[in-house]
């Protein structure tokens, strides 16, 4: 249950994240009103540090999966947030990207 917990803290965190940064390409009043934005970062914050802990703890200790697990998940969820919310088009590049955030996702789930 521990990845569990930790996958999904980690995708509302992004998803939190996405929309604090971009949120101003979205809402204007958020361009005028960084400090609202900016708000937002204790609760993000909160998600990823208890996101870690489960990720690590699944990982009896380790660090760098959790870290490369939350890297890859970004990568994901940007592209698919830029994509729905900016119909940022999926270029080859963006593609190739997402490819290798979700192989180094399946590295870090399926290599033992």
């Amino acid at each position: 249950m521990d990845l569990f917990y930790g996958f999904l803290l980690i995708i509302i965190a992004q998803i939190g994240t996405f929309f604090q940064l971009q949120g101003q390409f979205l809402w204007p009043w958020m361009s005028k009103n960084p400090w609202a934005p900016a708000l937002l970062g204790f609760p993000i914050s909160y998600l990823f540090i208890h996101s870690v802990k489960y990720t690590v703890g699944w990982f009896d200790g380790q660090l760098w999966p959790s870290r490369l697990i939350g890297f890859a998940t970004g990568v994901v969820v940007y592209a698919i947030m830029a994509y729905i919310l900016f119909k940022e088009p999926v270029t080859i590049k963006t593609m190739v990207s997402i490819l290798l955030g979700m192989g180094i996702l399946a590295i870090q789930l399926f290599w033992k």
